[in-house]
């Protein structure tokens, strides 16, 4: 590894910044969190007093006319900014981490991806969802067989959530890259191409029930994978009474488990991501296998959000883009991502 931490520059304060950005570069000595931008007075409040280090500036333009004292940024701003700003970024001369939704069209993210090639860069995607402590736990089952040939998996996240919390969102539509679809929607068909492979949306229903909601809030699709597995997917911010996280069926048992990864929460609450305790799910919240007519629970894994940046400092401390060594998260999954969508959007 390097002497020298990695220069990092987080735009955007919001959700996204201050709780799935800044709290892991904060805590990761390979990194130094060097730069926060963010327009908002109390934002900026905050910012100084979590991060007294950190120079406070107002806009991502701002950081770009740092970059001769950065290395990377971090995109937390609202999705449509993310193509302009992540190609400036580039041509900066800076890697970039951009947040997902990666882009609002998948021939933009295409294009980024061309252009960090061209120019040397590390671009990849806050896929931050592969390390829910229930994502790892499935994956845990399936690479050891327990479930037998999958046939059938489903996935949830449903939430009540009547009001709008956030302005962009609110007036954002589904060409701004607004909506449940690109917001939740994208940690969801990232992790089933994950699980199963290469698949095609074969059904779509996506609507919008809140009065207020200029995009989408209440999305059930269905998907056929190369490898014979079915899946359907339930995402929706109307709901009381919410369903399974997963549940899936396979030749050899069954699996199922209800509620929320811990890791956002306990952060929102304000723990770090260096607690003992985080990433820690309660007992009562295990899944259940069922195999034979017999039923188990099956603890869940820790949750390991703190695995991206990890991963991330390896690849650049090893020569950015001309290391050998795997990003945290190919943009190419979330192109592919992106075309599923426009998939969706085309069918509904």
């Amino acid at each position: 590894m390097t002497s020298q931490p990695i220069r990092t520059a987080v735009a955007g304060f919001g959700l996204s910044g201050s709780v799935f950005h800044a709290p892991f570069i904060a805590s990761n000595p390979a990194y130094e969190l060097a730069v926060i931008a963010t327009s908002d007075e109390a934002r900026q409040a905050k910012a100084r007093q979590r991060y007294p280090q950190a120079k406070i500036v107002s806009t991502p333009e701002d950081i770009l006319s740092l970059s001769a004292e950065l290395d990377l940024v971090v995109l937390g701003t609202p999705p449509a900014t993310h193509f302009p700003l992540a190609k400036a970024a580039l041509e900066a001369g800076l890697d970039v981490v951009v947040d997902k939704p990666f882009t609002v069209r998948s021939a933009e993210g295409e294009e980024l991806i061309r252009l960090a090639a061209k120019l040397g860069r590390v671009l990849t995607v806050y896929q931050n969802r592969r390390w829910d402590g229930d994502s790892l736990t499935v994956q845990k089952l399936l690479d050891a067989g327990t479930l037998g040939t999958v046939t059938r998996f489903e996935v949830g996240m449903e939430r009540w959530a009547p009001e709008i919390a956030k302005a962009w969102k609110a007036s954002a539509t589904a060409e701004d890259g607004g909506g449940v679809l690109f917001d939740l929607g994208t940690h969801v068909l990232d992790l089933i191409l994950r699980f199963f492979g290469p698949a095609t949306v074969t059904f779509a229903e996506i609507t919008a029930r809140r009065p207020q909601e200029s995009a989408d809030d209440d999305v059930f699709l269905a998907l056929r994978h190369e490898s014979g597995v079915l899946s359907h997917v339930t995402i929706n911010l109307n709901s009381h009474l919410h369903g399974p996280r997963f549940r899936i069926l396979g030749t050899e048992g069954g699996f199922v488990k209800f509620g929320t990864d811990p890791q956002e929460p306990y952060l929102l609450g304000g723990g770090l991501p260096t607690d003992s305790e985080y990433g820690v799910e309660p007992p009562q919240n295990n899944g259940v296998l069922e195999r034979n007519g017999q039923r188990v629970t099956i603890a869940t894994e820790r949750g390991a959000y703190p695995e991206f940046y990890r991963i991330l400092a390896e690849k650049l401390d090893d020569g950015g883009a001309t290391s050998a060594l795997p990003l945290p998260v190919d943009p190419a999954d979330s192109v592919t991502v992106l075309k599923l969508i426009e998939q969706a959007r085309a069918l509904a």
